[in-house]
Formats: C-alpha cells, sequence, structure tokens
C-alpha cells in the first residue's frame, strides 16, 4: 500500500461551505432587518471574503484580524453602520450550525474508514469549524482534525502538516496523501510539506498554474480509484 494516511481539507472538499455561507449570511441579515437580495449581498460578500482569505494564505493578515475585517469592509461597502464585531459573532454563530456535506462524502470516507488514518486539515475559525466539522456526521471517522486557529498557522505553510503529524506520530511523508479543492492552499502546502496531493476539481477548470498536483480527480468517489491503484 502506497499511502497508509489521507489528509483531506474540509470546505468545498468534503463540505459544501459555499451552501452554509449563503444559509449564514441570509440568516444574519435578516436578523438585522435588512432585506435579504442574494443576487446583490451574496456577491459582494464572496469576493471581500475571498480577497481576505487570500491575505491569510499570503501572511498579510492573522486569522483574529480577519474576523472582524471582512466585515468592517462588507459593511463599509454597503453603507451599513451596524457594529463589524457583533455582525461577525452573528455569522459566525449562524455558520457554525450549518454543516452541510458533499452527497458523497459521508459514503466515501465510510469506505475508506478502517483501511486508513484520516485526518483534516482546515484553515479556519475553531468556532465555526467546531460546530461544522467535529460535530458533523462524518466527524467520528477521523482520527484528527486540526484547526488552523487553534493551531496559529494556516495552509499552505508546511508547518500545520508538522503539527498533524506530531499528533498523530506519522513519520513517513510519502505514506501521506493530501486532497483538497484548493490549489493556493491544500496543494501548494502539500508540495511545500513535500507530500503526494490530489486536487479535488468537481468544475474541471484548467491548471494555468506552477502548483502540479499529483493527481486530480473531478467528483470524491474517484478517489478510490486513485488509492486503490496500489493495494
Amino acid at each position: 500500500m502506497k499511502y497508509n494516511t489521507l489528509i483531506f481539507d474540509a470546505d468545498d472538499t468534503l463540505f459544501d461551505f459555499k451552501a452554509s455561507e449563503m444559509e449564514a449570511l441570509e440568516k444574519t441579515l435578516i436578523g438585522y432587518g435588512v432585506n435579504y437580495d442574494k443576487e446583490y449581498h451574496l456577491p459582494i460578500y464572496k469576493e471581500i471574503n475571498t480577497k481576505i482569505w487570500k491575505e491569510l494564505e499570503d501572511g498579510k493578515i492573522t486569522q483574529s484580524e480577519l474576523k472582524i475585517e471582512r466585515f468592517r469592509r462588507y459593511c463599509n461597502h454597503l453603507n451599513y453602520t451596524f457594529d463589524p464585531y457583533d455582525f461577525a459573532d452573528k455569522y459566525m454563530d449562524n455558520l457554525s450550525k450549518s454543516s452541510i456535506l458533499f452527497h458523497d462524502s459521508l459514503d466515501l470516507i465510510k469506505e475508506l474508514h478502517g483501511k486508513y488514518k484520516l485526518l483534516i486539515i482546515t484553515n479556519g475559525l475553531t468556532k465555526v469549524q467546531n460546530g461544522r466539522i467535529r460535530n458533523s456526521l462524518i466527524a467520528p471517522y477521523f482520527n484528527d482534525i486540526i484547526v488552523s486557529e487553534e493551531v496559529g498557522v494556516s495552509k499552505p505553510n508546511p508547518e500545520i502538516f508538522k503539527i498533524a503529524l506530531e499528533n498523530n506520530q506519522i513519520e513517513n511523508l510519502s505514506d501521506i496523501l493530501m486532497i483538497g479543492d484548493s490549489l493556493s492552499s491544500d496543494i501548494k502546502g502539500g508540495i511545500n510539506f513535500g507530500i503526494d496531493t490530489c486536487f479535488y476539481n468537481p468544475k474541471k477548470v484548467l491548471i494555468n498554474s506552477e502548483i502540479k498536483p499529483t493527481y486530480e480527480i473531478s467528483d470524491l468517489k474517484s478517489l478510490l480509484n486513485v488509492v486503490s491503484k496500489f493495494k
């Protein structure tokens, strides 16, 4: 067996984060009495949120700053006078209660459970990921779930992989496969750490990047074909 440890990203790999994000934003704005318009409010938030998480990946902002700053920018853009601290707290509370798995996720992890050591490494906030991931249907099948805010470092920094391996007494890098949907976070992080990677690419976007994954799949169940080659 080539691999005995599979490390998964969580959001947009196993969990439908976009659906949870939409749900949480709508509930938060409605809670403030806003006449929510998905076609207006959601794209603005997505643009701001994507940019600020990229800033985190690039080391330009801390996760603690990110929590508030994204909503400061959002409220300023919309000319809302809401307190960004209060908005962030309400949004994260709503998001933490929204745990939506992709339809193949649970079956896939059940199939892999017992055959591989399974880990999750997620760039996320503790309050949110505890509710969404650690209390999810899928959580009991994992040996460990590492949340970036808790360990103080985020993908693609290789240090978060080092922490995961030390926590789980894993030594041989050639035994590990990282699976995720983000080239800049999951795949680059795995490459930085020196492990094989599998890019989950459901939209089949063209890889126009210097970041080259070891494997590429467009549906989760195809991971079984990848790992079964080495049995």
